[in-house]
């Protein structure tokens, strides 16, 4: 589906990767790899620096920190020219954060889909995320932070976040769905909620251990599941 005004594209489907250059931004570490398997090309084109910048910011300092001015300071482009792609800074946001959701699911899935088992990469989600929260800029995660900063529920901000935890939903789904368990979607959920609260402590708490409790938790799940028979 579209939201209105913003451009924004928000779709299941799997969207055509367009390699980005951060223009001198710091990338997570853990993140490095990622780009430098998917990056083939390097693009110079402004509109991709302006979402760049914006999504580096936005996930620094949230979205009401990030205002026009430290936009233009920071990527180098004028003023004028961020207007010709973009009506104001809500549309900005919209689309770094949609940027982003698909950068990170790729990347994400790309990590967890190294173990060789669907049981194996339920696990290996953990030992993902706690290279993640042990990396450089950590800030947690950027949906749950700036869908906490509005408030209107019907916000294209607040859809983007939950059309990407939906997406980490369906992801978990597919992997229960090929292990031997009568309960595929209730097992996917409690998984989605051990991820979320393992990110939400690692940021809150500052302990990416939190990663390690909760692959336990998992562990115990997957092995209370009840077969099919």
């Amino acid at each position: 589906m579209h939201f209105p005004d913003t451009g924004v594209q928000m779709s299941y489907q799997p969207l055509h990767w367009r390699p980005i250059k951060i223009f001198s931004l710091r990338l997570d570490q853990v993140e490095r790899s990622f780009y430098h398997h998917f990056m083939k090309k390097i693009t110079t084109d402004t509109r991709e620096k302006i979402l760049a910048t914006a999504e580096h910011l936005i996930y620094q300092n949230g979205i009401h920190a990030t205002g026009m001015d430290l936009l233009v300071k920071t990527s180098g482009v004028a003023r004028k020219s961020i207007y010709h792609h973009f009506t104001n800074k809500d549309e900005v946001a919209a689309a770094a954060l949609n940027a982003r959701d698909v950068r990170w699911m790729e990347w994400f899935r790309y990590e967890c889909d190294r173990a060789d088992t669907p049981r194996e990469r339920i696990l290996n989600m953990f030992v993902v995320l706690k290279g993640w929260f042990k990396s450089e800029g950590y800030r947690g995660c950027a949906f749950i932070n700036t869908a906490g900063e509005i408030g209107d529920p019907d916000d294209p901000v607040r859809q983007i976040a939950r059309v990407h935890k939906e997406k980490l939903l369906n992801y978990l789904l597919e992997l229960t769905g090929q292990l031997n368990t009568v309960q595929p979607l209730p097992l996917a959920r409690q998984l989605l909620i051990l991820i979320e609260g393992a990110i939400t402590m690692s940021h809150v708490m500052d302990d990416y251990r939190a990663a390690d409790d909760a692959k336990d938790v998992a562990q115990r799940l997957l092995s209370q599941s009840p077969e099919q028979g």
